[in-house]
């Protein structure tokens, strides 16, 4: 993959949970794609030593992040920092796909 990408290449869909592609990993950062279908869910999860940014593409979801809940669409920026509880739910009728940057990347 070179230095320019358009996100829509990548995106996609899983019957069985949310759709991951990674369009770069570096030492330093990972950018990926996450999609979700209507009702799909990222359980609220953390990551002790990294910082995580979701971009909302497309779509609207119900975005948590420690103890606030909101929900976001199109052009919003979220932000957890490392070792805050995050997760996502597409409460919307259409694909949420959102762009997801963690540095430093997973191993």
């Amino acid at each position: 993959m070179g230095n320019f990408e358009d996100y829509r290449n990548h995106v996609g869909a899983r019957p069985d949970k949310f759709y991951k592609s990674t369009l770069f990993q570096g030492d330093m950062m990972m950018v990926g794609l996450n999609c979700l279908e209507p009702g799909q869910v990222q359980p609220v999860h953390d990551h002790a030593d990294q910082d995580k940014v979701y971009v909302v593409l497309e779509g609207s979801g119900r975005f948590t992040v420690g103890d606030e809940t909101q929900d976001a669409g199109e052009g919003m920026v979220i932000w957890a920092q490392a070792g805050v509880a995050h997760g996502v739910e597409n409460v919307g009728s259409t694909r949420l796909s959102v762009l997801v940057c963690i540095a430093p990347p997973p191993r």
